[in-house]
């Protein structure tokens, strides 16, 4: 580190901010400077640091964020791998993947990007009922030049076009699933997020399911025989997802284990 910039995060440590944060933001910003200062009052107003530098590592990809959608988070490459898993058990040279809920992109981009290394040439539909969100995605495609997507404005599967019904190899979800009184329990930096990303209503007594329910009753339609509906979900909803999934006629329910050893991914295959 040179003495500028040791300068730099010692003035920056000084005003609050956390040793590690300031050598990435002298890193990515420059020492001393104006956007230096902008970044750094932004941080300590707290807004998320992915936030403040723009850009942010998923998996292979480093994908620009933004409040458009949510900061991709670890838990969610775990998703990333289980969809994975499953798409190569199908052993397909050219799967048809949709991401319900795509936001910034992150997990059906990253899967479009690892198949590629694999010489598997998939094709992604990405559905966000945000335009926010979408331009986002783009973004992003364009970055990393995966070309086989399209961009879809949906609530869901309410305006994708239904000739896809039948044909989807992966359904992949990271869908809303806190419920509003848990959300006002939750890490304040969440507010800069967008809400509708994070919390769901209630259903049947379940705390932010509506969503989810509505993934799951739906998403079997879609899939052609033996797709796979690969869905994260809130550690409380272990039974429910279950529930659902079997009184929708998937044919084979499973539920899986995050890292931290807590209900997370649902696995239905059709």
């Amino acid at each position: 580190m040179t003495d500028a910039n040791a300068e730099s995060v010692a003035a920056l440590v000084e005003g609050g901010l956390d040793p590690r944060e300031a050598r990435w933001l002298v890193e990515e910003f420059g020492p001393d400077s104006e956007a230096l200062r902008d970044v750094a009052l932004r941080r300590r107003n707290g807004e998320p640091l992915q936030y403040v530098i723009g850009h942010w590592p998923f998996r292979s990809l480093d994908l620009n964020v933004d409040e458009r959608a949510l900061i991709p988070r670890p838990e969610t490459e775990e998703l990333v791998s289980v969809a994975l898993r499953e798409l190569l058990r199908l052993e397909l040279r050219e799967p048809l993947i949709m991401d319900l809920g795509s936001g910034s992109g992150a997990i059906g981009l990253a899967l479009l990007d690892e198949l590629r290394t694999l010489g598997v040439t998939a094709t992604l539909v990405a559905v966000d009922e945000s335009s926010d969100a979408l331009a986002l995605a783009q973004e992003n495609a364009l970055k990393h030049e995966l070309t086989n997507v399209t961009f879809v404005h949906s609530s869901w599967f309410d305006d994708v076009d239904v000739s896809l019904q039948g044909h989807v190899d992966l359904i992949v979800a990271n869908p809303p699933y806190v419920g509003s009184e848990e959300f006002s329990e939750l890490d304040p930096v969440l507010r800069y997020e967008p809400k509708g990303a994070i919390v769901a209503p209630d259903v049947q007594g379940v705390t932010g399911f509506a969503d989810l329910e509505i993934i799951i009753n739906q998403a079997k339609a879609w899939l052609q025989p033996d797709g796979v509906l690969v869905c994260e979900h809130a550690n409380t909803h272990r039974d429910a997802v279950l529930s659902t999934a079997n009184s929708s006629g998937f044919s084979d329910v499973r539920d899986l284990d995050d890292l931290e050893g807590h209900p997370r991914v649902l696995v239905a295959r059709r």
